[in-house]
């Protein structure tokens, strides 16, 4: 499948050489901030890695322990995310929503609706190998209820594959009677169904929902469910209808005003630069009044801005 990232690997490289860049933009009085933002963006995450073995190779210094040393802010954690390789990147992000005081459910939610069953099912592995702690466990010794249960499901990448043509009707039925014909909402019918289908599947059981009912499942979601449940389920159906609109949203709702939610913002910036970010640019051109690109210029500063923008690709003005 043809990568819909705006980041790609460069044609002519050279580990070596791009080490030297970086060991020369950091070395003497000040830091060539623009040298390191320049190069490191227009690099995949996998020839990062190549750079990052060839700098310690030449210098005897780790890359990263070294960046960290000479910047700072919103553009540290964003170039310290682009020197992550993805797998860990979702890992470390997944373990410090859950460890610490309170537990930042978005990451939770954004991270475990959005990525394949084979994706779930390597992180709860690369967890496992990096803290040797099962990943359900933490989630489940810092979540309840039906949240819960759903993330559970999730965890499991078990996701049914294809259209149960014979079941398309019935889900939406059991739906509808578990949340707007019912006085008070039947949870766990929600969270089983749009657990264990397949995406095909439940673009399909949306339609006939819809059909059925005269609502958007979402709309439904919304009446009938609230707080972090809600988030999840919303997630899940709008990642079954399009993940690159989902991250279009979630964007947007990032910088919407006042104040910028910069962790969510390089959370995705960084995480489907490599993946989804052409389509996710198109979805955000459809469904909001401005650019992508426009909205990054105008909530950001700085080296931040620029290495964002680098990473976004492109103006659909």
């Amino acid at each position: 499948m043809a990568s819909r990232g705006t980041v790609k690997a460069s044609p002519n490289f050279n580990a070596s050489a791009d080490a030297q860049v970086l060991h020369k933009a950091m070395k003497g009085l000040g830091t060539d901030e623009d040298a390191i933002l320049q190069l490191l963006t227009a690099r995949s995450n996998a020839q990062r890695q190549e750079i990052k073995t060839a700098y310690k190779t030449l210098f005897g210094k780790d890359l990263i322990h070294d960046l960290k040393g000479e910047l700072g802010g919103k553009f540290e954690t964003l170039i310290v995310a682009l020197m992550t390789p993805p797998l860990a990147y979702d890992v470390s992000s997944l373990h410090h929503a859950i460890k610490g005081a309170g537990t930042d459910e978005k990451v939770l939610v954004q991270i475990l609706a959005s990525r394949t069953p084979q994706q779930v099912k390597d992180i709860v592995a690369a967890y496992k190998r990096e803290y040797d702690h099962d990943l359900e466990k933490d989630v489940c010794g810092d979540t309840s209820g039906h949240f819960q249960r759903l993330l559970v499901i999730l965890l499991q990448g078990n996701r049914q594959t294809g259209i149960q043509e014979g079941n398309v009707e019935s889900d939406a039925q059991t739906l509808f009677k578990a949340g707007e014909q019912k006085f008070g909402t039947d949870e766990q019918t929600f969270v089983t169904i749009l657990g264990n289908r397949s995406a095909e599947h439940l673009r399909k059981v949306f339609d006939a929902y819809m059909k059925l009912s005269g609502y958007e499942l979402e709309e439904s979601i919304k009446r009938e469910t609230s707080g972090c449940l809600r988030e999840l389920l919303l997630a899940v159906v709008k990642c079954a209808r399009s993940v690159p609109a989902y991250f279009a949203e979630t964007l947007y709702h990032a910088m919407k005003g006042a104040g910028t939610d910069d962790d969510t913002l390089i959370r995705v910036m960084v995480s489907r630069s490599e993946v989804d970010m052409l389509d996710i640019r198109a979805s955000f051109r459809k469904m909001f009044p401005c650019s992508l690109y426009s909205m990054i210029k105008g909530d950001t500063n700085g080296d931040y801005r620029k290495a964002l923008l680098l990473l976004c690709g492109g103006d659909d003005a």
